[in-house]
């Protein structure tokens, strides 16, 4: 082979290699995008079943305008297990009770976020008596 081959031998693969690189990088990107916005829409679906929760009367089943101190109701109604807590396929989502009207989501996802050591996270804070009454962090 003349040196000219040879040169474009080794050119295409390092073409190939850059190429490959940028895909996985890409690939991981939407990864960690995809499992943040499973984890948002996760968290929208509690925080609006929990509003619904907040203004159901307790002779229904519902808080009757207050989460309760133990949140056993609130957890069965989510489906959560006994202490706050739920995974699915896109995380793992806690509990935890602020105020009578006020409960914070934290969201832990599947996918390494962008520090790439700790998994995705995101934390949805529930205002029952706000006319915003979720707010929402993306942690990582």
């Amino acid at each position: 082979m003349g040196t000219q081959q040879i040169l474009l031998i080794v050119l295409s693969v390092i073409i190939v290699g850059i190429a490959v690189a940028v895909g996985i990088t890409m690939f991981n990107t939407q990864a960690q995008n995809a499992n943040r916005q499973a984890l948002v829409a996760d968290a929208n679906n509690f925080a609006s079943q929990m509003i619904a929760y907040y203004k159901t009367p307790t002779s229904h089943g519902g808080g009757g305008r207050a989460f309760e101190a133990s949140m056993d109701t609130l957890e069965v109604w989510l489906g959560f297990t006994s202490g706050g807590a739920y995974s699915n396929d896109n995380g793992t989502y806690t509990l935890t009770r602020t105020n009578a009207s006020t409960i914070t989501i934290v969201g832990t996802g599947t996918e390494k976020g962008n520090d790439g050591t700790n998994n995705t996270k995101i934390t949805a804070t529930l205002d029952a008596t706000s006319s915003d009454p979720v707010t929402m962090a993306i942690n990582n």
